[in-house]
């Protein structure tokens, strides 16, 4: 088996990962992901025992345990090129010798589930509600540089994606990445499933128009009218495709759930964003806890 190489894979001096300064030993196999650094805290106040602390840059890290339950909780930060640093340096941690460089003969899969925010698309999914994502849909281009392998089902949502919104050519070619069915099963009551398109950014590509007009000025209604058999797009954000993805790849069971702080078709914003968040993070480790 090949070494892998100083330039690829970095390591620092007290043998952790570059990016989100962790060593083996401080990162469980259970993993909540959060956009906000900030939010980090808000997680690991419910563990019972904080067994490590670390922060790197936007990559701030908790990990303990509620009961038995050995969890870590991790910043992001926004986008999915910061999703390409998380999922790769978190798969290293546990699948990478750290000490002969080279990958491990038994593979870890870790179950990974996002918490972060989200603008619905549809009108009966209203602020303060939350969506479990069946599917990521990516216009971001980031697994456009990985080889993912999709079943007949993806390959076929994507392509009636490119019909439907034209969003091809000048745009990022999409992509699309299935939810962990090990995972969704388990969010399921409290929250709608539908796909989530993931964006390069906050205005344009989510079709917002301050002071610039847009190159695709009906991005909103494509997106919200699109189906394809029983699938619809429910909401939109910047990460969830990315993780699903490089997850899929990566062997990593993987859930994205969004707490609805904006209603793009209403136009109403959540009057209490910090609460709805609040009680999606309670919800969602009481599944994890008791389920998973």
């Amino acid at each position: 088996m090949s070494r892998i190489a100083e330039s690829e894979l970095i390591i620092n001096n007290r043998g952790a990962i570059y990016h989100l300064d962790c060593i083996p030993t401080e990162i469980a196999t259970n993993i909540i992901t959060v956009g906000d650094p900030d939010r980090v805290k808000e997680v690991s106040k419910h563990f019972d025992k904080i067994e490590c602390k670390n922060q790197h840059r936007e990559f701030v890290t908790h990990t303990g345990y509620i009961g038995n339950k050995r969890i870590s909780c991790i910043s992001t930060g926004i986008g999915t090129d910061n999703i390409d640093i998380v999922l790769n340096e978190l798969d290293a941690l546990v699948n990478i010798d750290f000490t002969t460089r080279q990958i491990k003969e038994q593979l870890t899969h870790l179950n990974i589930i996002r918490i972060g925010t989200s603008g619905s698309l549809q009108k009966n999914i209203p602020v303060d509600s939350f969506v479990a994502s069946s599917h990521g849909l990516g216009i971001d281009n980031l697994l456009n540089f990985y080889l993912l392998q999709n079943n007949n089902e993806e390959e076929q949502l994507v392509q009636q994606f490119i019909t439907q919104t034209q969003l091809h050519n000048k745009f990022a070619h999409p992509y699309i990445s299935s939810a962990s069915g090990f995972l969704l099963k388990h969010f399921v009551t409290g929250f709608h499933q539908g796909i989530t398109v993931t964006c390069p950014g906050f205005y344009g590509p989510q079709g917002r128009v301050l002071r610039m007009g847009l190159a695709n000025a009906a991005l909103i209604d494509n997106l919200t009218t699109f189906s394809f058999g029983n699938h619809r797009i429910s909401n939109f954000e910047m990460e969830t495709a990315g993780i699903y993805g490089l997850s899929k790849i990566l062997g990593h069971h993987c859930l994205s759930l969004n707490a609805i702080v904006a209603n793009r078709i209403t136009k109403e914003f959540s009057k209490d964003a910090n609460a709805a968040v609040e009680n999606l993070i309670k919800k969602s480790l009481q599944i994890l806890t008791e389920n998973i």
